[in-house]
């Protein structure tokens, strides 16, 4: 099983603690130490996954339950949200190729990710994508036991549809805005796997044109 880099200090203290107290005649310990370490190499897991080739595709962020698929005023495109609980891949992954136009960390509370609250509320960490089906944003979102948002890639970095572009550590919230010609695939309550699951298509130019119409009269 392959894991994230950010795993090996958790994965180092408890594999010495574990020692220590083998080595010290504390088995309660020691066993608790190694039962830990487990934990967190379950946690920190990063399987592969198949990437989806069509194009006009927009692919799931991360593992986890769709929360939210709300369409945004003004057309503003569809938000759709994905709590990852402490069972899921962790593993972050770009939800289409482009180009890294921004990066943004903004500090915050540490609501459970689950709550409605926490995708305004919570420390997070924007990227604005440049795609060619239009602007992606992809939002990571802390939860309330994760305390630190791994972001690997900076401004100007191009970026592959479902490339791993980071993680967030111990339960968390992730939301993808779509542009206004896309077309969402999933609903509230859908497990989504990330990489894998397809959350919205851009449907061909002539029905992209009407999306976009009915958007602009959906705005006036």
């Amino acid at each position: 099983m392959v894991l994230a880099r950010e795993s090996y200090p958790y994965l180092l203290v408890g594999l010495v603690v574990a020692s220590g107290g083998a080595v010290l005649g504390f088995p309660f310990l020691s066993g608790g130490a190694l039962v830990l370490s487990g934990f967190v190499a379950f946690f920190f897991r990063d399987p592969e996954r198949a990437i989806p080739t069509e194009t006009g595709v927009v692919v799931s962020p991360g593992d986890g339950r769709v929360v939210e698929v709300k369409l945004l005023p003004g057309g503003g495109g569809t938000r759709v949200s994905i709590f990852l609980s402490l069972f899921d891949v962790h593993i972050n992954r770009s939800p289409v190729a482009g180009r890294i136009r921004s990066v943004e960390h903004r500090p915050g509370r540490f609501l459970p990710a689950n709550l409605s609250r926490a995708a305004l509320e919570n420390e997070r960490n924007e990227l604005t994508i440049e795609a060619g089906i239009g602007e992606v944003r992809l939002a990571q979102i802390a939860g309330v036991i994760a305390r630190r948002i791994v972001c690997r890639k900076k401004v100007g970095d191009p970026v592959g549809a479902g490339e791993r572009i980071g993680l967030i550590q111990f339960g968390s919230r992730l939301e993808v805005v779509l542009p206004p010609a896309a077309r969402p695939e999933v609903t509230i309550g859908c497990r989504v796997r990330g990489g894998t699951s397809i959350l919205a298509r851009v449907p061909t130019p002539t029905l992209r044109d009407e999306v976009r119409e009915h958007a602009q009269a959906s705005a006036r």
